[in-house]
């Protein structure tokens, strides 16, 4: 299908939030002249976060990629010749075929969310890597401990509908900065508290969100399973508890039971660093009142004890029976309730019985350079093809990253739609096409409609769908199953199995909802192998783990390095996505600079004036920003806004420069959160 000179089209968000939003672009002569909202959509009504409202600004970027082209400078230089789409792609496949001949485990594809959608993300990418037979990626760097904890706890990504939220009397917020990072949900319980609703902030660091609730409690960074088993014990010990709910609906209770009374308030508040009062008043409040909802979210996960503290949290509900109110129960993520077909878009058959290694995307920059451990035991990398990522800014302790990416022996592919830090490392650098120039069909982990995006306009100069390229190289390297000729159109239609999804209603509205019942869980009946909540995962047990949610420290506890005093978060800048949107220039106006936020007492300590430049640093390397002494900081803990990218910071770093790689204890997840730094002031400028 050719784009319209003079169309409205429908289309959907791709950036990486619960929200999915459905669009409306307006184009004339060609050109897309107005992007809003589509207020047909009941989820997001036609409203759309800063970010995604200046998507025009981003897509007639004047720095978008607009052809191929082959670095000719040192790798990390940035300096490229312009070549054909032939001679790339002839070139590309001939060098990745000459690897896979030799041991295809050497070729690593790493990709994560730049694009949420079915078919930009993961259908042509994955067949053809499925047939060449190269390395697995583990695709953990966000989202992977809670998802492990929702599946071990409640069978899958599954939960309560988030517009029930706007019902609920108690909301507790936990681990999420809602207004900045999930504004539609913002939007439910903004209702729910103008009809009297009480809603409650579960984070360290003083959001915009926290600023907006009625109560805000600021944990330590890594401590969330102690709360949440100390709220057990304060359910139990004054008997706020549905016993018939848990004895029709749950498997394991007494083993929780007995697992929760270790933890009475006066334990979980040293721990946490919060007062004894506001935890157990926090009990009273979520065992008392009816119907009581959480929307918990990625943020408290990204620690060591992040998977054990999201499975602590997701046991709540089935305590108090909140889960028989359509306005009651808990949401992580709600992608578990999508029907996809990802056999049929991913085509995992193609690997005609072979086992490829796989390779930890969290753990990239050892694996790059040559750890056993992170290689699985096999071979080094030899060629990396990135898409939908900017590894060498997003992904931990990046001084590492960059010195994998910079070897000269390593054949690195970027398909890109700006020169990222991960671009100036390539060898070829493809443009990539954005949403609004291909074909794509979008699920949400926020809401249960399914979205179709339609182009608006021609892709801008030579840039070419992600699966476009793949495609491509397919043909040149003589994959010849049919699947390889599927154009991106059909690959929306295969995502999900005839039937599934009205693709009437997507074809004329451009959303379709999956049907589910208003309070899915009323009378049980979750994804899990006992179809109830499952407190004691005997699938845990079988793995030689706890099958108990518990409360683990964190790889760097807070107050046990003196020469790293101080606990680092690095939370998203509200007008950033990731790494996305760094360079749109109206947006990074708002943001100003990279920064930390520092509370008074830590400043002073330090001699640290707001305003001031300062060095950031632990044991992994040292990153450069200016301080901003901060009400939205409690003492103890730092706040690294990221994710910029690291040309633009001061020392050509970011605060990835500290985080480490370490693993989550459920989900192989990365740990952002879980870093101890100290901080001192600078001259640099």
């Amino acid at each position: 299908m050719t784009p319209l000179s003079n169309a409205v089209v429908r289309g959907a968000c791709p950036h990486d939030c619960p929200d999915t939003c459905a669009l409306v672009t307006t184009v004339q002569d060609g050109r897309a002249v107005k992007l809003q909202g589509n207020a047909d959509h009941r989820h997001t009504a036609g409203v759309l976060c800063t970010k995604v409202s200046r998507y025009i600004e981003r897509n007639d970027h004047p720095e978008r990629l607009t052809q191929p082209m082959r670095r000719v400078g040192p790798k990390g230089a940035g300096r490229f010749e312009p070549v054909s789409w032939d001679v790339a792609l002839d070139d590309i496949a001939d060098r990745l075929a000459r690897l896979s001949c030799n041991n295809p485990d050497t070729i690593l594809p790493y990709s994560y969310a730049g694009t949420m959608g079915l078919v930009q993300g993961e259908s042509m990418d994955r067949r053809f890597f499925h047939q060449l037979g190269a390395s697995f990626l583990d695709r953990t760097i966000c989202s992977t401990a809670g998802g492990d904890a929702m599946v071990y706890t409640l069978g899958g990504k599954v939960g309560m509908r988030v517009e029930f939220f706007a019902e609920a009397k108690l909301i507790l917020i936990w681990g999420s900065n809602s207004i900045a990072s999930n504004l539609h949900f913002w939007r439910h319980a903004q209702a729910a508290k103008r009809a009297g609703a009480r809603l409650v902030c579960i984070d360290p660091r003083k959001t915009e969100t926290a600023d907006k609730c009625d109560e805000h409690v600021a944990l330590l960074p890594g401590t969330d399973g102690a709360l949440a088993l100390a709220l057990m014990h304060e359910l139990i010990a004054h008997d706020w508890l549905d016993h018939d709910y848990i004895a029709q609906h749950t498997l394991g209770w007494e083993r929780l039971r007995e697992r929760a009374l270790q933890w009475p308030p006066e334990r979980a508040a040293a721990v946490c660093g919060v007062p004894v009062q506001q935890i157990r008043e926090l009990a009273r409040a979520y065992g008392t009142t009816k119907p009581a909802a959480i929307r918990l979210n990625y943020g408290m996960q990204r620690v060591r004890g992040g998977g054990n503290a999201a499975r602590a949290v997701a046991c709540l509900p089935a305590l108090v029976g909140a889960w028989r109110d359509r306005a009651g129960g808990l949401l992580l993520s709600a992608s578990g309730q999508f029907p996809v077909d990802r056999a049929a878009l991913q085509r995992p058959d193609l690997l005609a019985g072979r086992r490829p290694r796989t390779v930890n995307m969290v753990r990239i920059g050892d694996a790059l350079l040559g750890d056993a451990d992170a290689l699985s035991g096999g071979p080094p990398i030899e060629a990396v093809v990135v898409y939908n990522s900017n590894p060498v800014a997003v992904a931990p302790e990046s001084a590492k990253v960059a010195a994998g990416f910079a070897r000269e022996d390593l054949f690195t592919v970027v398909l890109e739609q700006f020169q990222t830090d991960t671009a100036d490392y390539a060898d070829y650098l493809l443009p990539a096409t954005t949403q609004l120039e291909h074909w794509d069909i979008h699920t949400s982990y926020g809401h249960t409609d399914v979205l179709l995006n339609r182009p608006a306009i021609a892709p801008r100069g030579e840039a070419r769908s992600n699966a476009w390229v793949f495609r491509e190289l397919a043909r040149r390297m003589g994959f010849n199953d049919p699947c390889f000729r599927d154009d991106d159109e059909a690959l929306c239609r295969q995502a999900f199995a005839p039937g599934a999804i009205d693709w009437a209603a997507l074809e004329t509205q451009g959303f379709a909802s999956v049907p589910l019942p208003e309070a899915p869980y009323a009378k049980g009946g979750f994804p899990t192998p006992s179809g109830r909540v499952e407190f004691f995962s005997e699938r845990l047990a079988a793995q030689g783990l706890d099958g108990l949610p518990e409360h683990l420290p964190n790889h760097e506890p807070a107050g046990s390095s003196s020469a790293f005093p101080l606990a680092m978060i690095s939370p998203p800048a509200r007008n950033f996505l990731n790494s996305s949107f760094v360079n749109v220039k109206s947006l990074r106006a708002i943001e100003g600079e990279p920064l930390l936020e520092i509370h008074a007492d830590d400043a002073a300590a330090r001699g640290i004036a707001d305003g001031a430049m300062v060095r950031v640093f632990n044991g992994r390397g040292e990153h450069h920003c200016r301080a901003e002494v901060s009400f939205r900081a409690r003492p103890g803990v730092v706040h690294g806004l990221g994710i910029w990218w690291r040309k633009l910071g001061v020392d050509g770093t970011n605060v990835n420069q500290l985080t480490s790689q370490r693993l989550t204890d459920l989900g192989r997840g990365p740990t952002f959160y879980d870093c101890l730094v100290q901080v001192e002031p600078t001259t640099a400028a």
